[in-house]
């Protein structure tokens, strides 16, 4: 799977490699008043212990700003300011030491005031990341203009989406890419290549077309994602569509699962995109069975009373959790310890091959009892 990785130039974000074949990083973003330095630093202490290694907050106004310089000195993962529409935000957020800056080609426009951020970010070893979004292209006409458009006339919505497109149209996904081409022809005019890029929309076709033709294009990483991809449980879906494809072939460097609830969440599904995919193995991989009528035991309460406790181990182990003793060990024989639980007792299994057999009170204690036996894998 690794063989199949997109070259890409590595970008170095506060420590944390991105790209130039690192292993794939999880990012998440914030969800607090960033001005609210207790509340925000809060949220990323827990979000670190999460296994969150990346982390971005959005700064809309110039005490949002000041106060990342507080927050970063805070926390102990890179912290990345989210920059819309006021360059004068991301100079004061490279003073403050920031790890990264996330500028918008869609609604900072202005070439004079991007060559400054892009100055002081020389100046400072801040790599920067152009964060392309459907919701905030520029107008159709105008990426690099500033004047004689308005945002409620700007023609992007009638552009056709990927999988509507006409021969000879010109599509969202024609304005996605020259949009980002715009503002990296920028930054490369003034020798930087400290550059990270996301080509995000919440239509999962158009942000697939997307990445894949920038990809062919430009050496740099590309942060992977679904905008506003929605709640948990859908949100979630779209994403690992989206990402899955993407990252099946090999596209994507650093990812964010975009959720509307907590944050630890997008973290969560982040790295199981990435473990389903043989991509990461940070934690616990979990097998389990849907359950069925052979099941004599409540084989949805087992399956998540075992994943809890798995997410209290740090062991990078594949556990399966069965309510067959039939079926169980030979179904999940891949798993390095599994369960399989039915009249009163439980049998646990070592790759499909049964190790101990324990009354159905003991079971959750020697599973986990066989979890930290089982060696991590260098």
């Amino acid at each position: 799977m690794n063989d199949k990785r997109r070259p890409t130039k590595s970008v170095n974000v506060g420590g944390v490699k991105v790209g130039g074949g690192a292993d794939i990083t999880v990012q998440s973003m914030t969800k607090t008043d960033t001005r609210d330095v207790k509340a925000t630093v809060r949220q990323i202490h827990a979000l670190e212990e999460a296994g969150c290694e990346i982390i971005r907050s959005a700064v809309p106004d110039m005490e949002a700003a000041k106060a990342m310089a507080e927050i970063k000195k805070q926390i102990h993962i890179p912290l990345i300011a989210d920059i819309h529409f006021h360059y004068q935000l991301a100079l004061e957020c490279a003073s403050g030491g920031v790890d990264c800056l996330r500028l918008n080609p869609g609604n900072l426009r202005d070439e004079g005031q991007v060559l400054q951020v892009i100055q002081a970010s020389k100046e400072r070893g801040i790599p920067i990341r152009i964060g392309v979004n459907f919701g905030s292209l520029p107008p159709v006409g105008g990426i690099g203009r500033t004047r004689g458009f308005s945002r409620h006339m700007d023609l992007v919505n009638k552009l056709p989406k990927e999988g509507e497109v006409q021969e000879g149209d010109y599509s969202v996904v024609d304005h996605m890419v020259a949009t980002a081409l715009w503002e990296i022809s920028l930054l490369e005019e003034q020798d930087f290549d400290d550059i990270k890029i996301s080509m995000k929309a919440f239509d999962v076709p158009t942000t697939v077309e997307a990445y894949r033709r920038l990809a062919t294009m430009v050496p740099y990483p590309l942060h992977l994602g679904i905008t506003e991809a929605g709640t948990k449980e859908a949100g979630s879906i779209r994403t690992a569509v989206g990402l899955g494809v993407l990252l099946y072939e090999g596209i994507g460097d650093t990812i964010r699962v975009s959720l509307a609830g907590d944050s630890i969440d997008e973290v969560g599904a982040g790295y199981e995109i990435l473990k389903s995919l043989n991509l990461r193995q940070k934690g616990a991989v979990l097998v389990a069975c849907p359950s069925c009528g052979r099941a004599d035991v409540d084989v949805v309460k087992l399956a998540n009373d075992v994943d809890a406790l798995l997410k209290k181990s740090n062991k990078e182990v594949k556990v399966a959790v069965m309510g067959c003793e039939v079926n169980g060990p030979g179904e999940a024989k891949d798993a390095d310890v599994g369960i399989a639980a039915g009249n009163g007792r439980a049998i646990i299994f070592r790759k499909g091959e049964k190790v101990r057999v324990v009354p159905e009170a003991d079971m959750l204690t020697a599973l986990m009892e066989e979890v930290e036996m089982t060696p991590t894998e260098a």
